[in-house]
């Protein structure tokens, strides 16, 4: 998005990273740093998401959990030192991100405004004003899509002014996305004179304000940010060919830690570490060399498909991250227990393999996309009838790969509520992660306490004998939780209740009558509990 006007007045480039933390296929760079006599690359600390909120669940921001803090600080730093490196340095600037820049525009004679277009309502608010005020100055402004392989826009258009709202649907509009730039930078244009402005260096954590007994008992995610990481891994995943071209989603093993099954870049997609433009690209050369392979949806190039549609469905949608308002959402009446949804955030569940995820979660910042499905389906449609926005809330803070429009996409898709519609189909808080690792070696390390467990009764520890416990060092009920819920009895109910409310959505719709409606729910208690007798001895969940 370009747009300029007749007044220009400087001869500097203002280039404004938020996401698009790089250098490599960045258009917003690229045309900031061409014929302007000096290039003030900017970054700035926005308390909004980098202050310290000490009321907070967890170390961190009242938006940011610390991980994804530290993964932002350590993506800075890299970026900063590819910029001294081609002659420039990054400048970080404090405070409301509309009044720093109203004030850099005005003291470095900025003749171009340059940055990343960004589709969260966040930036969107701020981006009109931003524009309203450099182009009324006669300031060119350049904001081009480069976070996502499309422009959500275009693709909104070409499907009549709404979003698709089905993979395939998206898939056919979309097409092929435009190539990277494939930009190699010698040098770039010098900072030009700072005024008044207060730069200073990347702060630390500690810079930010976070206590020091906090980082102590503090443990960080072992996935470093910056974009020389995300060139790494992505030429290490690509390297194993045949891994890229077998990729199949969900396939792979939620349990494995030490080397997860999946490529890790999704942290690096979300701060524009890596130019999805330029894996899409790798992937292709892959898929060139090798004929044979997997297919979107469930490739690894359908991934990347993947994050384009929940960006498009997410700026397409009003009142996309919340139920109410939001006509693509069913409206479930869920259930409001504090408790209950504390015992989940916190991993005090009972369910080794639940509590096992969210310490993860909490302790890396991250978890296999599986392990995801699994704890977002016991905390909504599966045992516990949490309202979805709860556990997105939690997943926002927590992750470091947190990005607004996919975080809620797959919320609503995991609790049904849209997207994905087979409600029946629940994922086994005691059985499903024994397909993948039968010894429990993921719960023995994310849950130290029920290292010594015997494999037999590691995914349901208070069936063990008391002597069996004892011998353990782990007396349930004591030094780890009794299960908050009885599964069968709590997904039994959490079907019934997802089928009377899909029943009553349909009704609101007027898509069925009050007999029809009455019918429907006689229906349903019939059939969970003849479902009940037929299923007692199978497992309930699909992978």
């Amino acid at each position: 998005m370009r747009l300029t006007s007749s007044m220009g007045f400087g001869s500097g480039s203002l280039m404004w990273f938020r996401k698009g933390i790089r250098i490599h296929d960045n258009p917003a760079l690229e045309f900031a740093s061409r014929g302007s006599s000096h290039l003030y690359p900017l970054f700035i600390i926005d308390p909004h998401y980098m202050e310290p909120d000490p009321n907070a669940f967890s170390p961190g921001s009242s938006r940011a959990g610390l991980n994804r803090i530290n993964f932002l600080l350590q993506s800075l730093v890299d970026l900063d030192v590819k910029l001294k490196k081609l002659g420039s340095r990054l400048l970080i600037l404090h405070g409301d991100p509309n009044e720093v820049l109203v004030r850099c525009l005005k003291e470095w004679n900025i003749g171009k405004l340059c940055f990343e277009y960004d589709t969260d309502p966040y930036y969107q608010a701020m981006d009109i004003k931003i524009k309203d005020f450099a182009l009324a100055s006669g300031i060119e402004v350049f904001s081009p899509v480069s976070h996502t392989l499309f422009n959500p826009m275009e693709i909104i258009q070409k499907n009549g002014g709404k979003p698709p709202l089905s993979y395939q649907s998206f898939v056919k509009l979309a097409g092929d996305p435009p190539s990277p730039l494939l930009t190699k930078y010698s040098s770039l244009p010098a900072v030009g004179h700072l005024g008044s402005c207060d730069i200073s260096e990347v702060p630390t954590i500690k810079d930010l304000g976070y206590e020091d007994a906090k980082l102590e008992e503090f443990s960080f995610s072992p996935f470093k940010g910056g974009e020389s990481e995300a060139l790494k891994q992505l030429e290490a995943c690509m390297k194993d060919k045949m891994w890229v071209a077998n990729f199949e989603k969900p396939k792979g093993n939620p349990s494995a830690f030490f080397k997860p099954a999946t490529t890790i870049l999704s942290p690096y997609l979300k701060f524009g570490c890596l130019s999805s433009r330029y894996f899409y690209h790798c992937i292709q050369d892959v898929y060139k060399s090798l004929p044979k392979h997997t297919s979107p949806p469930v490739s690894l190039l359908g991934q990347l498909l993947w994050r384009d549609f929940f960006y498009t469905a997410a700026f397409g949608t009003p009142n996309f991250d919340r139920m109410k308002g939001n006509r693509i959402c069913k409206q479930i009446p869920w259930k409001d227990d504090d408790k209950l949804f504390e015992a989940w955030r916190d991993a005090k569940t009972g369910f080794p393999w639940i509590d096992a995820i969210m310490v993860q979660l909490r302790q890396w910042g991250w978890m296999h996309h599986l392990a995801r499905h699994s704890v977002a389906c016991f905390l909504t449609r599966g045992d516990l009838f949490i309202h979805w926005e709860k556990g997105r809330d939690v997943f926002e803070r927590l992750l470091i790969d947190s990005d607004w429009a996919i975080n809620n996409g797959n919320w609503m898709w995991l609790s049904c509520s849209s997207f994905f519609y087979q409600y029946h189909r629940i994922y086994s808080p005691t059985t499903f992660g024994k397909k993948y690792d039968p010894n429990g070696d993921y719960i023995r390390h994310f849950l130290p306490v029920l290292k010594d467990i015997p494999k037999e009764y590691i995914y349901e520890p208070w069936t063990a004998p008391l002597s069996i416990q004892t011998k353990a060092n782990c007396i349930i009920g004591k030094d780890y939780p009794m299960p908050v819920v009885s599964h069968d009895s709590a997904s039994k109910e959490c079907r019934r209740k997802m089928g009377e409310a899909y029943a009553l959505n349909k009704a609101l719709n007027g898509l069925v009558s009050e007999d029809d409606l009455k019918n429907l729910r006689r229906k349903l208690d019939e059939s969970e509990e003849q479902g009940t007798k037929a299923k007692k001895s199978r497992q309930l969940l699909i992978g």
